[in-house]
């Protein structure tokens, strides 16, 4: 922190002009990191660049495209989509086959040994079933993907932002992701699929986006046409949809979700393309279904695709009068603080998790291990406590058997160490997957199954284990654990009001899935509509968008989303669509931090050679000097990867001059130049050049880009982060004010707009930073000694 007597000319200082302010109160140096979290492992990011390049090669290459070309590309683009849906509908399907049946046949031994009174053999084999899953999920994440750990969305929220990281759509990736979310969400731990889906189907969509492999030998002429930032970030956003579409079965609520939670940018065609994949994708799960019906997959049923439908019985109890409002305010206020406390706790465990990780492969599965045996320890010694009830004579018939009432389906009640004809509530929730636990809660017309205790302490346990399980090294999802946990505390209040309320238990336990989730994860429209096909019920619709808006008004008032957090806590420099403040206070020049390093037109390739080799800049103004100019002018900016293109083909020249543009023509093509699969480029270690080669020349002018973005100095930062966040731009040029200056003051990334370098820079600005109206640490106490006196002056 400054001393008093180096604060004071600061806050002088700022008066002035942005450019008149002495830069020796500012640190030249970037103090963001250029290396971030991703899935469970530290690697090093890069910005993505959806920026046209404009050059007299790839001007003269779209000049040679046909009509033939146009409607390749565009028929492309669909059959991508079409397959995305596809692949996306299938993966989905087969990851809910296999849980349902790994996770089935491992409750069905444990039920069929608890009914023989071999009650350590059941826990034992519980317990180490649930063992050994979890650690090979953590043990291929750890040891063969890192980057598949977690629930990927902050990676793919991240991504479609602009921030690129190895690995992350990877096939290897992929895999790792599928087997290893099967295998957490069968090992009991409380983390769900919805999460895993989404970077699921990002990374079906960005495979196809890398245009082909050279390396397997699948290559097309057509397939380069995506070999670019813009079009993979379009595909990314497509299988980010189709993933949530083939998690919950909500092909609109996929849509939604990508445009309200995860994309920057989004273009009305966007929209088109994204709801016909989704609609394949509901397609195939419907009939993968229809195929599943008469019990060929095994334990698989309906409950396996989630789809909690509640408007085919009972329909007089999902109605609502007016007097119903102040329950459904009660829970979305509940909700909210729920919600919130749930983002701070997790926060909290996994900066704990991450120290942990931090040490190495064994303690990562030694963690891993010890969340497992505590996991199993709860929900096996629980139902313990629970009373065991008498099989209900009334209510709806479960979905494995048309007997009403009956205690021994796999889906609806659980024996326990109950006698024959009565069954264990708690042991019914927690011997079940998280979709059939969910279906039990959803449940019209049973307001008498379960009792107020086992709903605490099943309430509790959920919200405990949630917390618990997601800093796992391994793919988990947030999405089930939080709608299970909002349901139970649901139907937990429905019990506590009794018949203060007319609202049915089931009921209620939706909407407090919905206040659960606008209080965790912030978002209203997209899950609003995920609930209402969900439930396949529009009744819901006025409650549902009530209690969702009324949690996430009070939640924000506490923290951010969950994913927002997750994202500032990986490092991930995601740029928000608001300006701070101070930034309106600076201009662009205020940040440019030194030294600048640029080429001429035609340049050394010994230079080239050592900027790169000295530097980690990905691109460099090219500035022409005389002869080529009068004086110096800004030609452009020339992209590190299109230098290394250039040195390896070794088209180098013995003078210093200017390549005729049929040489250029005949020695280069626009396929050269394409932008590779995500987290792939050349290195400039990888180059070998004789000392002939490196005193001679190559013209940079037929490959720099001669239409950058440029901003003048004294444009203010807030209106520059408009311009870079909404263009979608990895460079931006800042250019002086006066004509007498050099044509380039420095260059603006991400990273100069990020708060931490911004501060670093001007601490002094701290105090001006934009603050939400948010409770803090002792606001409570404030405000209430306030309100006293308050009080008091008025008698």
């Amino acid at each position: 922190m400054a001393s008093p007597r180096e604060v004071a000319p600061m806050e002088d200082d700022e008066n002035r002009p942005p450019l008149t302010r002495a830069l020796l109160h500012r640190s030249a140096t970037n103090n963001t990191s250029q290396v971030a979290m991703v899935g469970s492992n530290p690697c090093p990011i890069e910005s993505l660049d959806y920026e046209m390049i404009e050059n007299d090669l790839f001007d003269q290459n779209w000049r040679t495209r046909a009509k033939a070309d146009q409607v390749r590309y565009v028929v492309l683009k669909w059959t991508f989509c079409f397959a995305i849906g596809i692949l996306t509908g299938i993966v989905g399907f087969v990851i809910n086959l296999a849980v349902e049946n790994v996770a089935g046949f491992k409750h069905e031994a444990v039920s069929a040994l608890m009914e023989s009174s071999s009650y350590w053999t059941a826990f034992w084999l519980f317990a180490g079933t649930n063992l050994v899953l979890l650690l090979f999920a953590s043990s291929i994440t750890a040891f063969v993907s890192p980057a598949a750990g977690g629930s990927g969305i902050p990676e793919v929220k991240a991504y479609l932002n602009g921030v690129d990281a190895p690995n992350i759509f990877s096939l290897r990736t992929l895999a790792v992701k599928v087997i290893g979310n099967i295998a957490a969400v069968s090992s009991s731990l409380h983390v769900g699929k919805a999460g895993p889906m989404v970077h699921t189907g990002a990374c079906i969509a960005a495979i196809f986006g890398q245009g082909g492999s050279r390396k397997y030998g699948l290559t097309c002429r057509w397939l380069r046409y995506f070999k670019n930032d813009r079009d993979r970030r379009d595909l990314v956003t497509i299988g980010a949809g189709a993933g949530i579409a083939a998690a919950f079965r909500a092909p609109v609520g996929g849509v939604l979700f990508a445009l309200e939670s995860l994309s920057s940018w989004w273009r009305s065609a966007l929209i088109w393309r994204s709801f016909f994949t989704t609609a394949v994708v509901a397609v195939v799960l419907r009939l993968f279904v229809e195929l599943c019906g008469s019990g060929r997959c095994g334990l698989f049923g309906e409950g396996g695709l989630i789809m909690y439908d509640v408007s085919t019985l009972f329909e007089d109890l999902m109605t609502y009068h007016l007097k119903d409002i102040p329950t459904v305010i009660l829970i979305g206020i509940i909700g909210a603080l729920l919600g919130g406390l749930y983002n701070f706790l997790m926060m909290k465990v996994l900066r704990v998790y991450n120290m942990i990780n931090e040490r190495g492969r064994a303690h990562k599965l030694l963690l891993a291990a010890t969340v497992s045996i505590v996991t199993s320890c709860c929900i096996f010694g629980l139902p313990w406590m629970a009373p065991c009830r008498p099989c209900p004579t009334t209510g709806p018939p479960s979905s494995s058997s048309p007997t009403y009432g009956s205690c021994h389906t796999l889906n609806r009640f659980r024996r326990f160490h109950c006698p024959p004809g009565h069954y264990n509530d708690l042991a019914s929730l927690f011997l079940n997957i998280n979709d059939d636990a969910i279906r039990n809660l959803y449940s019209t017309g049973t307001n008498d199954v379960y009792h107020p205790l086992s709903m605490l302490a099943f309430f509790l346990a959920s919200y405990a284990l949630g917390v618990l399980s997601y800093g796992v090294v391994a793919p988990s999802g947030l999405f089930v654990p939080i709608i299970l946990t909002g349901a139970t505390y649901g139907r937990l209040v429905a019990m506590l009001l009794g018949g203060r309320s007319g609202l049915d238990h089931g009921l209620v336990a939706i909407l407090g899935s919905a206040s659960f989730l606008g209080g965790t994860l912030r978002m209203t429209v997209s899950v609003c509509v995920i609930v209402l096909e969900l439930t396949n019920n529009l009744l819901l619709l006025p409650l549902v968008m009530l209690v969702m808006l009324i949690s996430k008004t009070v939640a924000d008032s506490f923290n951010a989303s969950i994913y927002d957090m997750i994202l500032k806590f990986k490092g991930l420099p995601y740029l928000d669509g608001h300006a701070e403040p101070y930034m309106r206070q600076l201009a662009v020049g205020d940040v440019v931090a030194g030294p600048l390093r640029g080429f001429a037109g035609v340049e050394k390739v010994g230079n080239v050679v050592h900027v790169l080799r000295t530097t980690g800049h990905n691109a460099f103004p090219v500035v022409d000097e005389p002869p080529f100019s009068t004086r110096p002018v800004l030609y452009g900016l020339v992209l590190r990867a299109h230098l290394l293109v250039l040195l390896k083909k070794k088209e180098f020249l013995a003078s210093p001059e200017r390549w005729p543009k049929e040489r250029v023509d005949a020695r280069f093509q626009a396929e050269d130049f394409d932008k590779r699969g995500s987290g792939k480029h050349d290195d400039i270690g990888d180059l070998e050049l004789s000392p002939e080669e490196m005193d001679m020349y190559v013209d940079l002018h037929p490959f720099t880009n001669t239409s950058p973005y440029t901003v003048v100095e004294t444009m203010s930062l807030a209106k520059a982060l408009v311009l870079f966040r909404e263009v979608g731009l990895r460079h931006l040029l800042v250019v002086p004010k006066a004509c007498d200056r050099s044509p380039v003051v420095g260059i603006l990334t991400r990273h100069d707009f990020m708060p931490e370098h911004i501060l670093g820079l001007h601490p002094v600005l701290l105090a001006s930073r934009w603050k939400r109206l948010r409770w803090h640490k002792g606001a409570v106490p404030k405000y209430f000694r306030s309100l006293l006196t308050w009080l008091a002056n008025r008698t």
